[in-house]
């Protein structure tokens, strides 16, 4: 029988890692997004002055005019995928990963994502309280049918926030807290031939996690604005409770701390018609070690006609997004669509999403 070299056999093994690993994606999950920021290039932190400040920037609640909030806020994300499922009948099962697997198998090596959210808030000026429950996931199947590169996250939790105006609001500074359970699949070689119920493949755990914000305004014409938020301040770990929806021998992963900066400019342009220009750079410690500095760059721009109509437009990680918005003061209709990288920058992918939001607000 003829030998095997030591040489050969390093090489087995290293086209055999990368071979299984071939599928592995790189998107950057975030705990929370929104339709109106990801219409804008995915920019968010120095433009919010409403109840979504509680989870892009608590500096902005300095910010909020009078107490309201939202009733009713369901959202949803799709790629085409995700749509397939939905279309084919199985609306109820667009997060189940066994049929997922069923649907991804006619679909190799395309994306699969999707995002179901419901954040419930009330906001005043310098205080907020909200709820979140998110589920969202994304999947790809290799070309042989033998694996999925899958991301899960399931989340439920409470979060409150608070702001310190200083300078007459020329400079708000805002912290919130966090507790979040989440059930959590991170896996790129997930086979198929194995189960792939929640109980079997998922982590679970509880955390308490701290954001803190920071928004200086000049007092001059379009009240240029600088933004910096810190999220997950010193990381956050899913280790306080346990079983609280399930029970797993493993936690999900620590979230590292991060921070985010952005300018913005607040144009008027006539009666009742006024513009929000923001550039924003994600992550600018590099908390999760990725070379590609593309992902971290996002620009948008707003076009508001007398609160009633918004039309929306920008870049995000190398794309376009667009966005538009119908309100009210009770109701709110948005949708987007935005590319989101999901690559390297040797090798970027677009995965190209819809987003839609309807609220009953008061």
């Amino acid at each position: 029988m003829k030998r095997i070299s030591l040489r050969a056999r390093c090489a087995f093994i290293l086209v055999g890692y990368f071979g299984a690993n071939a599928l592995a994606v790189n998107e950057w999950t975030e705990f929370y997004n929104n339709t109106r920021s990801l219409g804008m290039g995915g920019a968010g932190i120095a433009i919010t002055s409403d109840e979504t400040s509680l989870f892009r920037n608590p500096a902005n609640l300095g910010s909020i005019r009078d107490f309201y909030g939202t009733i009713l806020d369901p959202e949803l994300e799709a790629s085409k995928n995700f749509t397939n499922q939905v279309s084919s009948g199985s609306t109820s099962k667009a997060f189940d990963i066994s049929e997922i697997k069923n649907s991804l198998d006619s679909n190799r090596g395309t994306y699969y994502h999707g995002k179901a959210q419901l954040t419930p808030s009330f906001v005043r000026r310098n205080f907020g309280f909200g709820l979140i429950y998110k589920n969202e996931v994304s999947a790809e199947m290799n070309t042989a049918g033998t694996q999925m590169d899958t991301k899960y996250q399931s989340d439920m939790g409470a979060i409150m926030g608070t702001d310190l105006r200083l300078f007459d609001g020329r400079i708000k500074i805002g912290g919130s807290a966090k507790i979040i359970n989440r059930i959590e699949v991170n896996n790129s070689t997930l086979s198929t031939s194995g189960a792939l119920d929640l109980a079997s493949i998922a982590s679970e755990g509880t955390a308490i996690a701290f954001d803190g914000g920071l928004l200086l305004q000049a007092p001059l014409e379009m009240l240029p604005t600088i933004g910096a938020v810190v999220h997950d301040v010193g990381g956050t770990t899913f280790d306080k409770k346990d079983g609280v929806r399930m029970s797993t021998t493993s936690r999900p992963e620590t979230v590292k701390q991060s921070i985010d900066v952005a300018a913005t400019l607040f144009p008027i342009h006539g009666n009742g018609i006024r513009s929000v220009w923001t550039l924003e750079y994600s992550d600018l410690a590099n908390s999760r070690n990725d070379t590609d500095s593309a992902k971290r760059m996002h620009a948008g721009l707003e076009i508001n006609y007398h609160d009633l109509l918004f039309v929306r437009a920008g870049y995000n990680q190398r794309y376009y997004t667009a966005g538009f918005e119908i309100a009210s003061e009770h109701f709110q209709w948005q949708i987007a669509t935005y590319g989101e990288e999901i690559g390297t920058a040797d090798t970027p992918r677009e995965d190209r999403r819809y987003n839609t939001k309807f609220s009953l607000r008061f």
